[in-house]
């Protein structure tokens, strides 16, 4: 069986690399923002009573 070229090892390397960044790339651009509902009431601390 013949050993691979380095150029071939190469070529691998970064088609692999390019598929793996256009993954990545489509993975962010294609994520759509959750949209926050605001709550009816306005948000009130809760009071803590510390007993020392």
């Amino acid at each position: 069986m013949p050993q691979m070229a380095p150029l071939l090892w190469l070529n691998l390397f970064l088609f692999f690399s390019l598929i793996y960044i256009l993954f990545l790339i489509s993975n962010y651009f294609l994520k759509t923002p959750q949209k926050n509902q605001a709550s009816s009431s306005p948000a009130t601390p809760s009071k803590l009573n510390w007993k020392w």
